[in-house]
């Protein structure tokens, strides 16, 4: 089985230089208009009683929110936020998370099929950061399967290959039509979509890789067995903090 891993260009340090200078600039002066447009256009709507008028209002404030979330995903890739540790029980991140995206998966009437151990799954990390990181990741393999499409997202500990501690591993395999050569070529580099153009784009997985390494993880992305694709989010844990 072959793996997919994040290509040099999103590791170079010149390149992330130069991406952390965008991000910045763009920030300043495209979000104070995006907040402006995304306040007017809820003050308005609180007012607002045709219903023509209202639908155009909620267009304008749900496009103005998208590009402000473009903008802090652009902002978290260049330079993710100083990590807040704190003893963190994964299994209840995941749940979470899912559980917040059970709108979209109703709407699109696709399902996340969850395989996580009864027991706690503890470790040392920054839960929010963590759950930005699954949901990028859960999305990705959301669209990927498509409408009615199923999702199995596996959590489980193993031992390191290379030490004598142990890591996190969080598969997320879905069963759309899997990896073609494009796709796993580009798949962590940032607004690349496998699907028709306008659906999809963003940071997706390289959202993801980028806060589970801040963490000493990985990320890598293989074909599934039988068919679709896997992303496995690896986590390392403290030796020390075995039994």
């Amino acid at each position: 089985m072959s793996h997919t891993s994040p290509p040099a260009a999103i590791v170079d340090p010149e390149k992330l230089a130069a991406l952390k200078e965008l991000a910045y600039g763009a920030s300043h002066e495209i979000n104070n208009p995006l907040a402006n447009i995304a306040a007017r256009a809820q003050t308005l709507l609180r007012e607002e009683v045709d219903l023509e008028r209202r639908r155009a209002l909620e267009a304008i404030h749900a496009q103005a929110m998208r590009a402000h979330e473009m903008i802090s995903d652009l902002m978290l890739f260049a330079r993710p936020p100083e990590l807040q540790r704190a003893p963190t029980d994964l299994a209840a991140v995941v749940r979470q998370v899912v559980e917040q995206l059970g709108e979209f998966c109703q709407q699109r009437g696709s399902r996340v099929q969850l395989e996580l151990p009864s027991e706690p799954v503890k470790l040392d990390a920054d839960a929010a950061q963590l759950a930005e990181a699954i949901r990028a990741a859960l999305l990705n393999a959301l669209e990927s399967a498509g409408i009615e499409g199923c999702v199995t997202a596996e959590l489980r500990s193993r031992p390191a290959i290379s030490s004598d501690r142990r890591v996190i591993e969080l598969a997320i395999a879905d069963d759309g039509p899997g990896l073609d050569e494009r796709s796993a070529t580009h798949a962590f580099d940032p607004f690349f979509s496998g699907r028709e153009a306008g659906r999809g784009l963003g940071f997706g997985l390289s959202k993801c890789w980028r806060i589970v390494t801040a963490h000493g993880g990985d990320v890598q992305l293989a074909p599934g067995e039988d068919g679709g694709a896997v992303a496995t989010i690896t986590l390392p844990v403290e030796a020390e903090k075995l039994p």
